[in-house]
């Protein structure tokens, strides 16, 4: 069992990491990225946490056990992110806060229970990274972070799929409609939210108008092509500006060729590396809250979903420690 004192305790002073280079990667338990679990620190600046719930998809199941994929496709990542030329760990205290106990059989209680845990996880001011989990969860997890925040909160949604419909079977609660959900609840800041990486067949004109009257700007996956990371990225900033921004990546935006391990893939998605480019120009902007959704590992090869979704959920915890100022301190060791 992996103890507080085989974790590494970086030059900033907190707990980091497993050391590599005594016990080698494949060994002991799965934490996000070898961190610590947040029982063994005083609190954490940033929370991975996992939601193990696929009761809302439409199609194939499996996301339930993305969470887990993820933590293991992330035993590779190293502490110093080049890209960003950050050390999120050295920088602020991150630690796996585990999976959130959820009901699979009840998608209303299953979306009160997140809302509230995400709540208590953020009491003291620690930010979430939320593993799914189908993109269910996101309707919750914004609830939380619109309440901590005061006010309705920005969001970029990444994501083949618009998931602003209304019902599926009459349910209002699914994983293609959180979004519009979170409009008619307020809790989106309308002038300040869009879709990234969109295509696909819909069901009809009405789709899009729908959404256009919701507030979303969409950058679709053409758009990525054509125009290329940087013009998409000054587009997003200047949409977003300076509030309170949620992020949401279904890892379904990115290609099938790069994310195979899916529920509802498209052909003609994003490139991993565009993906990643893309939320790097993100950097500076007040990113409060973040999911990665919808991994399906059933689906997968060769993990490459989970190494895409593990890079994707580490270069967005880089961006939130990237401008939090450190504030903890480690356990007596």
């Amino acid at each position: 069992m992996d103890t507080v004192e085989e974790l590494r305790v970086t030059e900033g002073g907190h707990i980091g990491p497993i050391d590599s280079s005594r016990i080698p990667r494949y060994a002991g338990a799965a934490t996000f990225a070898r961190l610590p679990r947040l029982d063994q620190v005083d609190r954490a600046d940033i929370a991975v946490v996992g939601v193990p719930f696929d009761s809302g998809v439409s199609y194939r199941p499996g996301a339930r056990f993305g969470g887990n994929h993820i933590r293991e496709a992330s035993r590779l990542l190293r502490p110093y992110n080049p890209a960003l030329d950050v050390s999120p760990f050295e920088r602020v205290q991150v630690a796996d806060a585990g999976d959130m106990a959820v009901n699979p059989f009840n998608i209303n209680e299953a979306i009160e229970t997140v809302q509230q845990n995400a709540l208590d996880l953020t009491g003291d001011g620690t930010r979430l990274v939320t593993l799914g989990g189908d993109h269910t969860i996101a309707l919750p997890l914004l609830r939380a972070a619109a309440e901590r925040a005061g006010s309705p909160v920005a969001m970029l949604h990444f994501d083949a799929h618009l998931d602003t419909w209304d019902t599926y079977f009459g349910a209002e609660y699914t994983h293609g409609t959180p979004f519009r959900r979170a409009v008619e609840e307020g809790i989106l800041d309308t002038e300040a939210i869009s879709h990234v990486g969109t295509r696909g067949p819909l069901y009809g004109v009405r789709d899009l108008e729908d959404d256009r009257r919701f507030g979303f700007g969409i950058v679709t996956s053409s758009d990525v092509y054509r125009q290329g990371v940087d013009e998409v990225v000054d587009k997003l900033r200047q949409r977003i500006g300076n509030r309170p921004l949620y992020v949401s990546v279904d890892i379904d935006v990115l290609d099938p060729a790069h994310a195979p391990g899916t529920g509802t893939p498209e052909a003609g998605g994003i490139t991993s590396r565009e993906l990643l480019e893309i939320l790097r120009g993100l950097r500076g902007l007040n990113l409060i809250g973040a999911d990665v959704v919808e991994v399906a590992p059933a689906y997968d090869h060769a993990e490459l979903t989970g190494v895409a979704a593990s890079h994707v959920a580490y270069d967005l915890v880089t961006l939130m420690a990237d401008t939090l100022t450190p504030a903890t301190t480690p356990k007596d060791q």
